[in-house]
């Protein structure tokens, strides 16, 4: 067994492509359109036919008061592996990109917090 997708709840998918991939650096990978909204996925750039992260829409009456209360308390929705933290923490603040946590270091990880601008906290991680 192993995992194939992940989603992530976002509140427009078109800001979310874009940030994903723009920003982030992700490729789109699938995109079928599904009435009002598309199955939509990304993957990394670096493997390709690895685990896809599903940009979903938030639509459904349950996920904004859960996406709301974990960006209030702080709790990123996922977390996403990068060789360098710091690095690419410099690299996404040159863009714009709002951090909610400067990278900490919490002895074999260091992790930083940012907001992905769709509703979401985002954690990416350096492990030792």
């Amino acid at each position: 067994m192993r995992i194939n997708l992940s989603s992530v709840f976002v509140d427009d998918q078109d800001k979310a492509l874009r940030f994903y991939t723009e920003v982030l650096g992700f490729v789109k990978k699938t995109e079928v359109p599904l009435g009002e909204h598309r199955w939509l996925t990304v993957v990394s750039p670096e493997d390709p036919d690895g685990t896809e992260l599903v940009l979903e829409p938030d639509s459904h009456p349950a996920v904004k008061p859960y996406k709301e209360a974990l960006a209030a308390d702080g709790i990123p929705a996922t977390s996403f592996a990068v060789d360098d933290v710091h690095a690419e923490f410099d690299r996404l603040r040159k863009l714009g990109v709002r951090f909610t946590q400067e990278p900490l270091e919490l002895g074999p990880v260091t992790t930083a917090v940012l907001d992905d601008t769709c509703g979401n906290l985002i954690q990416i991680a350096q492990y030792a």
